[in-house]
């Protein structure tokens, strides 16, 4: 039987409304990152005399000037208001970017190959303790990273780890490792029994039913776990200040790099809007590339039956 006329009105009417809010949020949000966008493609001259709004009126205002200068490093002149022409090098963020790639990969890889095995184990594997160690590393999740900065930076430099790229990896991996466990259990554990048992019945070992079984499907779980990972490894900026610090700009990433830029360029911001969106870009290209996964990898575990 079809709703009453009223009823679909009034259903019609709260869908409206409704997409109408999360569309004005959406609005809200993303205006001032298209401002600084704009702002990024600007002449320095416009960006201080007139708002980036103004920008679309004359297209051919926008430049590559910024990003030039922001990753080539290329000199580049101004004029200030009492006419003298300043000339100053642009800042170099390339070595950083690679900087960032250089240890955002394998903080990202490592912590999840070592998880995946934790998390089978837990999932499929009858040991003593098991109940007792899980527990522990989600009460891990509640532990702030801040209180064993101190302590972790004095173990490196004890045994000369502290500035090298070996270090924030390790840094990262154990971070990183409690939710990786975590997330990932939750999908492993999902995984029908029977599927197991057949790979048994076949005369699979653990290993080969890890490799060959489990891995290929919990790519959703491991696609979730890789872009909550990638995103906070790549936009972090604590952690790298304590274990590269004093290493030279030979090993900055990118964040250390913006800081640097802020503290030296305050006034132009065609340049810090630039490096903000180089900054970016691959945290982007990585979350669509995986987005597909996001949410079926957070809802693993949550619909059981």
């Amino acid at each position: 039987m079809s709703k009453p006329k009223s009823q679909r009105q009034k259903t019609l009417v709260q869908k409206i409304l409704v997409n109408g809010f999360l569309a004005l949020i959406c609005i809200i949000w993303t205006l001032p990152t298209l401002g600084v966008l704009v702002t990024s493609f600007r002449d320095r001259d416009e960006v201080v005399t007139s708002g980036w709004w103004t920008s679309f009126s004359d297209p051919g205002a926008f430049t590559l000037r910024n990003y030039e200068q922001v990753l080539a490093g290329q000199d580049y002149s101004y004029t200030r208001a009492d006419g003298t022409v300043v000339s100053s090098r642009g800042d170099n963020m390339l070595n950083s970017f690679l900087n960032s790639i250089t240890v955002t990969v394998p903080a990202v890889i490592i912590p999840i190959l070592i998880a995946a095995f934790a998390a089978y184990g837990f999932a499929w594997l009858d040991f003593p303790g098991r109940k007792i160690l899980f527990a522990t590393i989600v009460g891990l999740l509640v532990v702030p990273l801040q209180i064993a900065l101190i302590p972790i930076l004095r173990d490196y430099m004890a045994i000369g780890l502290n500035g090298s790229y070996l270090g924030i990896w390790l840094a990262h991996t154990g971070f990183g490792l409690a939710l990786a466990t975590y997330l990932l259990f939750n999908y492993i554990s999902t995984i029908p029994r029977s599927i197991m048992e057949s790979a048994f019945l076949d005369g699979a070992s653990h290993f080969t039913t890890f490799t060959r079984l489990i891995l290929p499907l919990s790519v959703p779980a491991l696609a979730s776990f890789a872009i909550f990972q990638f995103i906070w490894v790549w936009n972090d900026l604590l952690v790298a200040l304590v274990f590269l610090s004093g290493a030279g700009e030979q090993v900055e990433v990118i964040t250390q790099r913006l800081l640097n830029i802020v503290g030296t360029r305050g006034q132009d911001w065609h340049l810090l809007t630039a490096g903000a969106f180089v900054s970016m870009a691959l945290p982007l290209v990585v979350f669509f590339a995986l987005q597909r996964f996001f949410v079926r990898g957070l809802m693993a575990g949550s619909v059981k039956g």
